[in-house]
């Protein structure tokens, strides 16, 4: 076990060394960051029985995943839960999984689903069958709901900050695209980083994409990635007929989410393309009249960082998503806050979605600070600062948006905008034809 032990720790000297030479040779020349703050490294302070890095999904209708690794490879995979803490009416049993990464061997990564479970509730429960209680509540059966959107997490003192914010105001369902743990291979960091997010993952569901911090490909060794991000992240995907993690959907309040993967394949003859296409045909929009599209590298960007990244993914499905009138789209990968005013082929277009960049959660490389001068016209809003953004469906018609910098100990709304669904716009339920005219912002909106 030392042998291992010093084996595992010469290769995360190496990987980290190589990486911050990649990082310092690909960004230097490219824009200038703003000084990160440390990375926190959360130990795990409990017994090997006790569950960890817990964090709960949706899952259909009424139904919840609950997540967590215990160090403990006897423990069970059941889920005991109730209306009433110490009280659990009901329990449930999954499915457990575990991974190696060279010298790296997980723990015992469980995944329960429970339910059904009754809409806005408080439900206390336990996993192993033993050990601390948690508690969950589940979201609103009828509008309004509110989705807390934050990219680029890592753990650092400002993702602290940030998750301190989120939680300052609550919230229904946190929406995250992509760029979760920023391990880049040292596995070690997948574990640190779930017991970060455990008080805030454990209490809220967590939607999640991946980024390409998640890949964590190693040449000749791991050719096809997402190891970890796989086994520790499981959503619905198979719930909403996707066949791969990567990429599915869910529905909750009338609003329809899309999570989408930007590093696999996206081209017409992919899968996710022709899942894609099946999925937004089933959605009703007299049902559910907003539909909001999560990936990671963004297709609109006038940040210097990462500048075309999204462009081939754009170019191959930015007219489905025309078409199917998209509410909004959110990006991360950028670590800044954008905003533009609804958009299509490079211009405004009333009927087209609002593209937002909001990469700024609280990363470890820090934030990209030179966008394009002058501005785009097609570019409303754009600041280089860490924070996270709240989406708040009100009913069918109208949502509002905010963006709420972190200014060390105080959250500070630095953009916020009134939103109109487009389904409810007469002129963008017509039969398309060709491209919708464009028009300002306050036609839009």
């Amino acid at each position: 076990k030392s042998m291992e032990k010093s084996l595992s720790q010469i290769f995360l000297f190496l990987t980290t060394f190589l990486q911050i030479l990649f990082i310092r040779q690909s960004h230097a020349s490219e824009y200038t960051r703003h000084p990160p703050r440390p990375v926190i490294l959360t130990p795990h302070k409990g017994p090997d029985s006790d569950p960890q890095q817990v964090h709960i999904s949706l899952v259909g209708k009424d139904h919840m995943r609950v997540s967590w690794i215990t160090a403990d490879k006897q423990s069970k995979s059941i889920v005991d839960y109730g209306k009433e803490p110490g009280k659990y009416e009901a329990s449930a049993t999954g499915e457990h999984t575990s991974y190696h990464y060279f010298f790296y061997s997980s723990g015992k990564i469980h995944h329960v689903t429970i339910g059904p479970l009754d809409a806005s509730t408080t439900y206390y429960y336990r996993c192993g069958g033993s050990g601390p209680e948690f508690n969950l509540r589940t979201p609103p059966s009828t509008f309004p709901i509110e989705f807390v959107v934050a990219g680029d997490l890592g753990q650092t003192e400002w993702t602290n900050s940030t998750l301190a914010h989120v939680n300052a105001r609550d919230y229904d369902v946190l929406l995250l695209p992509g760029d979760l743990s920023y391990a880049d291979t040292q596995q070690p960091l997948w574990d640190s980083f779930g017991r970060l997010v455990e008080p805030h993952a454990s209490r809220r569901p967590w939607m999640v994409t991946e980024g390409n911090h998640e890949v964590e490909i190693f040449p000749i060794v791991y050719l096809r990635g997402f190891k970890a991000y796989n086994a520790r992240w499981l959503m619905p995907y198979q719930e909403s007929g996707s066949k791969s993690n990567l990429y599915y959907s869910f529905d909750v309040v009338g609003t329809h989410i899309v999570m989408l993967g930007s590093y696999t394949d996206f081209d017409a003859n992919s899968d996710q393309y022709k899942w894609l296409e099946a999925d937004l045909a089933k959605v009703d929009r007299s049902k559910t009249p907003w539909i909001v599209v999560i990936l990671h590298a963004p297709w609109y960007n006038s940040n210097s960082a990462h500048r075309g990244e999204g462009e081939s993914m754009r170019k191959a499905m930015e007219e489905m998503l025309y078409k199917a009138r998209i509410d909004l789209v959110f990006a991360g990968h950028v670590h800044a806050y954008e905003r533009f005013t609804r958009v299509y082929n490079n211009e405004a277009d009333p009927c087209g979605p609002i593209y937002m960049t909001i990469g700024d959660g609280g990363n470890r490389e820090g934030l990209a600070m030179t966008f394009e001068n002058p501005s785009p016209s097609i570019s409303l809003f754009r600041e280089p600062s860490f924070g996270h953004g709240r989406l708040r469906m009100y009913n069918h018609t109208h949502a509002l948006w905010s963006w709420h910098r972190n200014n060390d100990s105080d959250s500070v709304v630095g953009d916020e905008v009134w939103l109109e669904s487009l389904s409810s716009v007469t002129a963008c339920k017509e039969t398309l034809v060709g491209p919708a005219s464009s028009a300002s912002e306050k036609d839009e909106l």
